[in-house]
């Protein structure tokens, strides 16, 4: 499989193959050889049906019926390639070669790539595209760039301050402790303290200990499976005591939650009920809902265990079979590669639920979590030693 995006006589080209052939898009129009004039391209594809848009001129063409998702285990490359043996045939339409240019604000599935020196894996033959110390984007948060003797300066717009304009003015004498994060306020001109796993209190400054993780809405809890390379990731466990009022709520997340080709597993809330997601390969996301039993706002604890055996699903509700479904008869994909990463209640802030998770789950979880294990542990895992924030001690009865 592969997705290659080159300039081919002057016209921007996207070729795909996700396994049975390869599809080719070409602009309408070519690219002008003007180095003072930036162009803005998008492309890509959903499903099978693929898209290119330069400068806001867009062209879609939908393959024909087949493969439908792009299964690729190899680097990213940007400009060209370590090697040319490492280009398939297929994916140019003359001989490979490298790209001569300038290239900018790279972004793949939302997430912006950072063309710096020290971020990427390798690199060769690279230089700045700006030829001065103000670069690209060097002041942050719109601020301007000057060029000056010792280097440079940027000029601030009335919101933020900092050398490079990285700081909210509301944020610039605050109080939170080295443990928290500080998120400006601008309506009230005023700042919160968010604080990391294992800290409380207004500025973030009381060290807590807890065994119940109470969460409060932008909460979450990623905790790294140590065990993750000797796991049978055919036969995946989880199970966990969660007790809430909310009627909507991410739980869990078995996943890396990276990409929209991330294997997962999610159990959460819709509608006050029990809901079980789970995709093994090819972003096929089978959703399990349980009606019959409302979990939300009874104040009790409840109990649920998602047992998967290659493609067979069993969830228990309270110790009781509510689900068994075999998601694909086929066994075409049988193992959970979930990346030994497990979100719980929501996922690192500024990134939303709804979003990550393309709508399956709606929002963060509020309300209290304990006792998880994985696979057949013999132990519960140590929520209070993973990484996250806004996460409380819920011990106490409130």
């Amino acid at each position: 499989d592969f997705l290659c995006i080159s300039l081919v006589n002057g016209f921007i080209q996207l070729r795909y193959n996700l396994g049975d052939k390869t599809v080719t898009l070409q602009t309408f129009q070519k690219v002008q050889a003007n180095r003072n004039t930036w162009h803005s391209l998008k492309a890509g594809r959903v499903g099978n049906e693929g898209y290119l848009d330069l400068d806001g001129i867009n062209i879609t063409q939908k393959a024909s019926p087949g493969m439908n998702a792009l299964d690729t285990h190899t680097d990213f490359f940007v400009g060209g390639v370590s090697s040319l043996n490492l280009v398939n045939s297929m994916a140019v339409e003359n001989e490979p070669t490298g790209f001569t240019g300038c290239i900018r604000e790279i972004v793949i599935n939302s997430r912006e790539l950072k063309l710096t020196v020290t971020d990427p894996k390798g690199g060769a033959n690279v230089g700045d595209c700006d030829g001065t110390v103000c670069g690209y984007s060097v002041c942050k948060n719109n601020g301007t760039c000057q060029v000056e003797n010792s280097g440079f300066s940027c000029s601030c717009p009335q919101e933020w301050t900092g050398s490079i304009c990285e700081q909210s003015i509301h944020c610039s004498q605050n109080r939170c402790g080295p443990q928290a994060l500080c998120v400006p306020q601008p309506p009230s001109f005023s700042y919160i303290c968010v604080c990391a796993l294992g800290w409380s209190g207004k500025y973030c400054d009381s060290k807590i200990n807890f065994f119940i993780a109470k969460f409060v809405g932008k909460s979450y809890i990623k905790y790294t499976d140590p065990y993750y390379g000797k796991r049978d990731l055919q036969y995946s466990r989880i199970s966990l005591n969660f007790t809430t009022n909310q009627t909507e709520g991410l739980i869990v997340w078995m996943g890396k939650g990276e990409d929209e080709d991330n294997d997962f597993l999610a159990i959460g809330l819709a509608n006050g009920t029990l809901k079980v997601v789970i995709n093994l390969g090819e972003r096929i996301s089978v959703p399990l809902t349980h009606r019959k039993y409302s979990v939300c706002c009874d104040e009790r604890w409840h109990f649920v265990t998602v047992v998967q055996n290659q493609t067979c699903i069993k969830v228990y509700l309270d110790e009781e079979l509510i689900l068994f479904e075999d998601i694909d008869p086929h066994r075409k994909y049988t193992a959970l590669n979930y990346g030994g990463i497990c979100y719980f209640g929501g996922f690192e802030l500024g990134r939303k639920v709804n979003t990550v998770t393309l709508g399956l789950f709606q929002k963060e979880f509020i309300g209290k979590i304990k006792d998880v294990v994985l696979f057949q542990d013999s132990r519960k895992i140590q929520l209070m030693k993973a990484e996250g924030y806004n996460v409380y001690n819920g011990n106490n009865g409130n």
